[in-house]
């Protein structure tokens, strides 16, 4: 609608309006987190969770109106049939740039139960933001390296089972837990760094997955493949504000974890960290060679190892 107007004031009103939507859920937030906490009760528990995943719906979906209001992005989204708020998911994705998140969020917001990261324990300190991932149910884990289990053996298995009884309220309430595989955004020379065998990606970081579905298996049987193509070319957060992404490429395949991997000891056996790379490793071939078929025009091929700059 308001596309006209120039990309830079697009972006900063688009800026201005999350952060008026921010400031103005946040308190709302606060304030059932904060009834969450001092009333224990199971019953009065659960339906705040409820009432604060709403709430979290309610500020993707603004966000989202405004892209639609200041932007015209023509959507390719593939795969959402079948998708269901009451199931459990979880969710990988390739990654590009700090857009994914906003675009994946567009795309799923809805469609499936809130989508929930992973992280670590000190995170809880963060001023508000803190409270808020509490409050939304935000699975804080501790991981301990091998070198502090080889010096104090009584910690072997306590970060999985720490991070299985943070999941514990998962077992009722539907969730989706999302992990970007790669760890962090692909770049030409991250990508010439890690000498990846890839020609779309950077390798996958299997035991970051791994270690999830050790703690959820009884929960996590789905997972959803995501894979975001920029066909114009990659561009950053503040390009996606300022609506210089016209179009945008989301992949969804829908499968099923392999029984093996549900509840694995990924760190200690090592049969089934074998297993789980290899089955990673064929996923990651499988998206590379869809990447090359989702942004390439009839005929076109890339060169070899040539990475697109990003942003």
């Amino acid at each position: 609608m308001l596309n006209f107007l120039p990309a830079p004031l697009k972006g900063t009103i688009a800026a201005v309006l999350i952060l008026l939507n921010t400031l103005v859920l946040l308190p709302v937030l606060l304030a059932f987190a904060l009834f969450k906490l001092i009333l224990p009760i199971e019953s009065v528990r659960k339906t705040c969770t409820v009432i604060l995943n709403f709430i979290a719906y309610v500020w993707i979906g603004f966000n989202n109106i405004v892209g639609d209001v200041l932007h015209k992005v023509q959507w390719d989204i593939r795969g959402l049939e079948g998708l269901q708020r009451d199931h459990w998911y979880f969710v990988t994705c390739n990654h590009q740039s700090w857009a994914d998140i906003p675009a994946i969020q567009y795309a799923l917001n809805s469609q499936i139960p809130l989508l929930k990261f992973f992280l670590k324990k000190e995170l809880i300190w963060v001023p508000l933001l803190g409270v808020a991932w509490w409050a939304l149910d935000f699975p804080f884990m501790r991981r301990y390296t091998r070198d502090q289990v080889a010096k104090r053996p009584e910690l072997k298995g306590k970060d999985l089972e720490t991070t299985r009884q943070a999941c514990e309220k998962f077992r009722y309430t539907p969730v989706t837990v999302f992990n970007f595989m790669e760890g962090t955004r692909l770049t030409p020379a991250k990508h010439q760094a890690q000498q990846s065998p890839y020609r779309n990606l950077l390798k996958p970081r299997a035991g970051g997955t791994a270690f999830v579905l050790g703690a959820m298996g009884e929960s996590l049987h789905t997972m959803l493949d995501v894979t975001i193509v920029y066909p114009d070319g990659r561009a950053g957060f503040w390009d996606f504000l300022c609506g210089r992404i016209t179009r945008i490429v989301i992949d969804i395949r829908t499968l099923e974890i392999p029984r093996q991997f549900l509840g694995m000891d990924y760190q200690n056996d090592g049969e089934v960290q074998q297993a789980f790379q290899a089955w990673v490793g064929e996923l990651w071939r499988d998206k590379d060679a869809l990447i090359d078929q989702l942004k390439q025009p009839a005929g076109e091929t890339v060169p070899a190892g040539q990475v697109p700059e990003a942003s």
